[in-house]
């Protein structure tokens, strides 16, 4: 990994709420790469049959190839070293008569004169130890038992999807987890595992959550780990790709063994799957962990990255470069990729980290054809770039321009600002605990960035106008791995609260995500109030900060009890879940409310075929109480003080006069 990597590697999924305005002007030396020819036919790379085993190279600028063939996956010399042929669209070819499974291959490119280091192409489906050789396997032997009928979760639309972003070592690395596979793809395929309150955790946690969809952070093969020294503690969220298409050998029971990854990666889809839980996969296509040594540099120098008008790397991902996505090979490669995690690892959605520096028409491919391969696939990315980038504005995948990306959803920083506080200020405060000025931004976020008749965009704290077309192209947070976590940001912006005053100010944040409309995201261990002990950018740091410490479930019973609840509460009434702009503007009625930190409204006519008739929602984010008017009717008390009860109730209460909204809480009603 290089440097500058090594250095800012964390701040590629930053969660930045604002964009550079103006495009730099491109490197002449770009121009030529319009002119490339492409290929992308399912040969690319590596091809097995009953003729023997072919090789493909696509670099359309070498001068010569070789391929060099090895017995292991690392300190060995080469068995064979075979010259490439050049052949079509800018594609090198060689064939060997034998079927070459279970050895090992690396290519190496002749450029401008130099011959360049070895690399394993850009396509290798299967790697050895830290990803330096490719494997020629046969994945069919791969799968698990029953992968043939093997699916994940039916999503009528992503508003039906609850997100759990988690990290694999984060998850189950702790003692108090229970889980023998520590850190491991096999981590969530162990069953009845116990915290030593003897309280459910791993997979069975999940289950008995309520989620819908786990988003584990990048799985593919990333470079900052060691896979050789596994025995010595090392860490990193892995937003620094090397193979894009091989899952991480950290992950796996044995890295030097290139089927266990697969196998195990399989294994773990299959678990999640069994347990009615869909898988979504992060992934960055954006840039890469290294820049002159990446397996695109290597392969066809230049072509895969924009660069600044002096030709220097542009570096619209805060990493060192950006990916060149409106260019042809470029953009087959991100949509071929995402298809073969589909089909090959039936994966069930993507995030898109930086998705802004990706072109819309890229996205809009990405979407179509993973839909046509599975129509529940969910899709959804960072609506912003961590720089600016010589790719258009107009062209760019940004939240602003989510309206004209189909199928395609992007995170709300509208809301996640609005109700914990501005990102880049610890200790700055939001509606929900306590800062006044954020109401209608709030509102921005219930109605999730749609046109609605009583929301007032030009009084919003980031986005100025309604840039979503439908519900179905937000997602709603107030935490992710980025930044503070909810529990830090509490600790850093309410420092003489009590713990119970800052659970307080959490449900009311996460109630306010769960009934927006849109799709909730929750980060994982906020449900038991885990903390990163005020670590924002934890991307290497140790497991005394990023390990979920599975005892606090026990501590904090209260806390997850409640978030059940809300998830309960959610997958049990559709009115929380509209699908169009229309039918929020038809259903949704705010009251006219004039004291700070305070939101009311109404969900009207059994919205979204809803057994509710009406649904009363308020958020009181300030200290004191707050008085509303209740309509007439009888009305059951569904959340109020911190309780929720989301099928039988709290009570019931007669409408007609004038209720207290506790300080820091929701109160959540509903009529037949």
């Amino acid at each position: 990994m290089n440097r500058t990597v090594m250095s800012i590697i964390g701040l590629a999924a930053i969660s930045l709420g604002s964009h550079a305005a103006e495009p730099l002007s491109p490197c002449q030396a770009d121009a030529r790469f319009a002119d490339f020819p492409t290929y992308n036919a399912d040969d690319l790379e590596l091809l097995v049959n009953d003729r023997g085993t072919h090789f493909t190279l696509w670099s359309p600028e070498a001068e010569e190839v070789t391929i060099q063939l090895y017995d292991t996956d690392r300190d060995t010399a080469p068995t064979g070293i075979h010259r490439m042929t050049r052949s079509n669209n800018g594609t090198w070819r060689f064939t060997s008569p034998d079927n070459l499974t279970g050895k090992f291959y690396t290519f190496r490119v002749k450029y401008d004169g130099k011959w360049l280091d070895e690399t394993p192409g850009v396509w290798a489906k299967a790697v050895g130890t830290n990803g330096k050789r490719a494997a020629i396997v046969d994945l069919a032997s791969t799968n698990p038992e029953g992968w043939e009928s093997d699916h994940g979760p039916a999503v009528a639309s992503i508003t039906d999807a609850i997100i759990y972003e988690m990290h694999h070592r984060d998850f189950s690395v702790h003692p108090s987890s229970g889980i023998v596979n520590k850190g491991k793809f096999l981590a969530l395929t162990e069953l009845a595992t116990h915290s030593p309150e003897g309280l459910a955790t791993g997979i069975d946690h999940l289950k008995e959550l309520g989620i819908t969809h786990v988003h584990i952070l990048p799985s593919y093969d990333y470079n900052s780990v060691d896979e050789s020294n596994l025995a010595t503690p090392q860490y990193n969220w892995g937003y620094d790709p090397q193979n894009y298409n091989a899952p991480e050998g950290s992950y796996s029971t044995n890295p030097s063994d290139p089927e266990a990854r697969i196998r195990e990666m399989k294994q773990m889809v299959k678990s999640l799957h069994d347990a009615g839980i869909g898988v979504v996969m992060d992934v960055v296509y954006n840039h890469t962990g290294d820049n002159e040594g990446s397996n695109f540099s290597l392969t066809a120098p230049g072509y895969y990255y924009r660069h600044k008008a002096d030709c220097s790397w542009s570096d619209a991902s805060g990493c060192g470069n950006e990916t060149a996505s409106e260019r042809a090979q470029m953009s087959d490669y991100i949509v071929e990729s995402v298809k073969y995690w589909a089909k090959e690892y039936h994966i069930d959605g993507f995030r898109f980290d930086l998705m802004a520096i990706h072109d819309i028409e890229t996205m809009n491919r990405v979407a179509a054809e993973l839909k046509a391969i599975n129509p529940n696939i969910i899709i959804y990315g960072e609506g912003w770039t961590a720089g600016d980038s010589p790719l258009p504005v107009e062209k760019r995948a940004l939240k602003e321009n989510v309206a004209r990306m189909d199928g395609i959803a992007v995170f709300s920083d509208d809301l996640r600002d609005a109700v914990k506080g501005h990102y880049s200020d610890a200790t700055d405060r939001g509606f929900a605990t306590g800062k006044p000025g954020n109401e209608e931004t709030v509102k921005i976020g219930i109605v999730a960035s749609t046109a609605h008749p009583q929301v007032d965009y030009t009084k919003g704290n980031n986005s100025k106008f309604p840039y979503a077309s439908s519900p179905t192209q937000i997602i709603n947070y107030v935490s992710c791995h980025d930044d503070l976590m909810l529990t830090d940001k509490l600790a850093k912006s309410m420092p003489g609260a009590t713990e119970a005053e800052r659970q307080r100010a959490d449900k009311l944040a996460q109630t306010i995500v769960m009934t927006s409309q849109g799709t909730p995201f929750i980060f994982a261990g906020e449900e038991i109030f885990r903390n990163k002990k005020g670590v924002h950018n934890s991307y290497k740091s140790p497991d005394s900060i990023n390990a979920i410490d599975w005892s606090l479930k026990a501590e904090n019973a209260d806390l997850y009890k409640y978030y059940r609840e809300l998830i309960k509460l959610r997958k049990e009434h559709p009115a929380f879940r509209m699908t169009s702009a229309d039918d929020i503007a038809r259903h949704i009625r705010f009251d006219k409310t004039t004291e700070p930190n305070l939101v009311s409204y109404t969900i009207t006519g059994n919205a979204n075929g809803d057994n509710w008739a009406d649904i009363k929602v308020v958020f009181n984010g300030s200290d004191d109480a707050r008085t509303i008017k209740l309509p007439n009717g009888e009305w059951t008390v569904i959340a109020r003080d911190g309780n929720i009860n989301a099928t039988d109730g709290l009570g019931t209460i007669k409408g007609g006069k004038k209720i207290n909204v506790e300080p820091r809480s929701a109160l959540i009603l509903a009529r037949q």
